[in-house]
């Protein structure tokens, strides 16, 4: 089968010839030889998550640790008592009711 690179550099695959190989989105690329050779590759999104963890430094121990931490039941604080002013406080007004007020004006 012949196939045409165009300026770009994109290389269009005939369909038989990706039916063979499965559904995928990305090959390895790689030359031997004076040939290309492609060979499919499917990314597992735990590979992408492993490569980050390793450019973090992160260990198995490191997320042991963070897991378990995550999942240990938490303390839930004791209910704070009401806080006690430091001030002191004037007692309420009262207010009269108009026929008191009525009362005293007779």
């Amino acid at each position: 089968m012949l196939a045409k690179i165009t300026s770009k550099n994109q290389l269009t695959l005939p369909k038989s010839v990706t039916q063979a190989v499965g559904a995928t989105e990305y090959f390895d690329v790689e030359t031997r030889a004076g040939q290309i050779i492609l060979t499919p590759v499917r990314i597992q999104r735990g590979d992408a998550v492993r490569a980050k963890l390793a450019e973090l430094n992160l260990t198995d121990a490191d997320i042991a640790e963070a897991v378990a931490w995550a999942r240990a039941p938490q303390a839930v604080p004791a209910m704070a008592a009401e806080p006690v002013a430091s001030y002191a406080v004037p007692p309420a007004k009262t207010k009269k009711t108009v026929a008191k007020k009525a009362q005293t004006k007779t």
